[in-house]
């Protein structure tokens, strides 16, 4: 059993979180940091897209300018994301390549069983969906996207517990064939949340306390909890500024 850095729970907007993801990544390469989870919340609500898609094909731009929801391009590939600064929890690995598995599936499959073990310690029967969702009851609660670089793995994805599905339906543009694809007639039929699968609520202390268990269930790993160094948060910084607050970046222009 090793040790891990735990980091929890920052609160940041869109450019500052995929900087600072990017930032892990970077000083992981460098032996600056050690093996890291961090548990993190869009603030304001977020769109994140996939790093080859179109913010103009994936999301509902005029939409998400009326309501203040930022959209950012990840590093990372999969799919458009919306981020529900009042029901979501966004977690980050950033994992030596050495200490992860070489197959890229058998990762996903590791790193999402802390979603699925995080549901468990609610209540909730899960399961690992590949290539990189988390389902209950046949229905998405949870999706994760991975790049490899500099011998170092990322990989970030959703948790959630209480995300409003109707703003998450307008925020995206959404696409039927995409459902139908899945086997579903409606955005509905396709997504879910902790919330709506039990019954009840989930807060996020509740959520947070759930994943960190998963988490450390399906690491097998003791956890130190830290804060983000000085040189993660200059890095970031500078990723900002240079990159993610960007149209250059964020919509390719």
């Amino acid at each position: 059993m090793g040790k891990w850095r735990l980091i929890y729970l920052n609160e940041y907007d869109g450019y500052w979180n995929m900087a600072i993801d990017e930032a892990m990544l970077m000083l992981r390469s460098q032996g600056k940091i050690p093996n890291t989870l961090r548990f993190f919340v869009f603030r304001p609500s977020a769109v994140t897209i996939g790093y080859f898609q179109s913010a103009e094909e994936e999301v509902n731009l005029d939409f998400c300018r009326k309501h203040e929801i930022e959209v950012v391009r990840r590093i990372t590939g999969g799919g458009a994301v919306f981020h529900d600064e009042n029901g979501e929890i966004t977690y980050s690995i950033v994992v030596s390549e050495a200490d992860a598995p070489r197959d890229i599936l058998k990762s996903y499959e590791l790193y999402c069983r802390g979603i699925v073990y995080a549901l468990e310690e609610l209540g909730l029967k899960a399961e690992f969906k590949p290539i990189n969702d988390v389902v209950v009851n046949g229905k998405k609660v949870s999706g994760s996207a991975q790049t490899r670089r500099r011998r170092v793995v990322l990989q970030h994805g959703t948790f959630m517990y209480n995300t409003d599905i109707g703003t998450l339906a307008v925020a995206l543009k959404i696409v039927p064939e995409k459902l139908k694809d899945k086997g579903a007639r409606s955005l509905e039929e396709r997504v879910t949340t902790a919330s709506k699968a039990l019954g009840r609520p989930v807060g996020r202390d509740e959520a947070l306390r759930a994943l960190i268990k998963g988490f450390k269930r399906a690491l097998n790993v003791e956890f130190e909890e830290a804060e983000l160094t000085r040189e993660e948060l200059e890095l970031a910084e500078k990723l900002v500024r240079d990159k993610y607050s960007r149209d250059e970046w964020n919509f390719m222009v």
